[in-house]
């Protein structure tokens, strides 16, 4: 039976004003729009890739 992928919970805790477009385009690209909105994505090494370079805007919990 095929195993259950891993799921992320991103939670944008800070807004990306003042950052640069790449910090501001990998925030939307995880498809976080607004302060608190919270999006589940599987774990993958992409999105891990970009969680890591937005990790001092997103707060993450995995499940």
């Amino acid at each position: 039976m095929a195993k259950k992928a891993k799921t992320l919970r991103v939670t944008l805790v800070r807004s990306p004003i003042g950052y640069s477009k790449r910090q501001k385009a990998t925030v939307r690209a995880l498809g976080l729009r607004r302060m608190n909105q919270t999006v589940e994505h599987d774990d993958t090494p992409v999105i891990r890739g970009m969680i890591a370079k937005v990790s001092h805007l997103v707060r993450v919990e995995e499940e």
